[in-house]
């Protein structure tokens, strides 16, 4: 689990799941409504853990988001319909989700939020146009934005991805 790659105790990891380990069963770029109501459940979930923590009294200015390929699909596509002060969005190996993507549907300010998007230039399942599009939309809604497409990476997370997570979970811990 990607907890285990970070070296820092004070703080608190929550990983959702979906049943059956695939949250929807097509790509993230089919339309989607292909794809219900297992987008809706994972965006769900998302809000779910959110509002869980808000309720204990963690602000979402300390809660980050990450996931790696469905994960970062949704985790993306969350935070772009949910624009706020995160303490990091982290998508790895994935982008917005949907065939088509207006950026009129993205509306509000991310207030300079972290956001670390990392793709394969050859991802088999991730377009890098997807990763740039998306790169597009956080800039647009006022986050800040630090994208790395690595050569011939494939689908899969490296050693320098895991160092930025750790980079930013320490930036956001420090921030008062």
């Amino acid at each position: 689990m990607f907890a285990d790659e970070f070296d820092t105790n004070n703080i608190h990891y929550r990983a959702i799941q979906a049943k059956g380990h695939t949250w929807y069963p097509r790509s993230f770029m089919a339309p989607k409504k292909m794809n219900q109501p297992g987008i809706k459940s994972g965006l769900q979930a998302i809000h779910n853990q959110i509002s869980e923590l808000n309720e204990a009294g963690i602000p979402t200015k300390k809660i980050m988001l990450l996931g790696f390929s469905q994960g970062a699909c949704l985790t993306t596509e969350f935070a772009a319909r949910h624009p706020q002060r995160y303490g990091g969005i982290i998508g790895l190996s994935g982008g917005l989700i949907g065939d088509k993507i207006d950026p009129q549907n993205y509306k509000g300010s991310m207030e300079q939020t972290p956001v670390f998007l990392g793709c394969s230039d050859r991802d088999p399942h991730i377009p890098q146009e997807r990763v740039d599009l998306t790169e597009e939309i956080f800039q647009q809604i006022g986050a800040n934005v630090t994208k790395k497409i690595y050569v011939g990476m494939g689908h899969t997370v490296n050693q320098n991805e895991i160092q930025h997570v750790q980079d930013l979970i320490k930036q956001t811990i420090n921030e008062e």
